[in-house]
C-alpha cells in the first residue's frame, strides 16, 4: 500500500507541509458505504475526521482539490500514521 504525498509550500513558520488526497485515508469499504448524491462529501468528512486524529487538516489551496495537509519533519512517520488510521 503506497501513500502518495505532494510537497507544498511551507507554512508561515517555515515548517514543511505535505498534501494527500482524502481517499488515501479511507478503505474501499468505507468509501463504498456511502450512498446517494452526497457520497463524496460524506467520505471527505470522514477522512477529515480521521486526519485530525493524526494532526492533519483540510487543505485550502486552489492547486489541490480534496486534499488533506500534514505538517511533517518526518515523512516516514506521517505515512505510518496515515496507514494506521486507514486500517482502524
Amino acid at each position: 500500500m503506497t501513500i502518495q504525498l505532494k510537497r507544498v509550500n511551507r507554512d508561515i513558520n517555515g515548517n514543511p507541509r505535505y498534501v494527500t488526497h482524502f481517499s488515501e485515508l479511507l478503505t474501499q469499504n468505507e468509501f463504498d458505504s456511502f450512498t446517494g448524491l452526497d457520497k463524496i462529501n460524506q467520505a471527505y468528512k470522514l477522512a477529515i475526521k480521521k486526519a485530525k486524529k493524526i494532526g492533519g487538516k483540510a487543505y485550502r489551496g486552489k492547486d489541490f482539490g480534496g486534499g488533506i495537509v500534514f505538517q511533517s519533519f518526518n515523512i516516514e512517520r506521517t505515512i505510518k500514521d496515515i496507514k494506521g488510521v486507514k486500517n482502524v
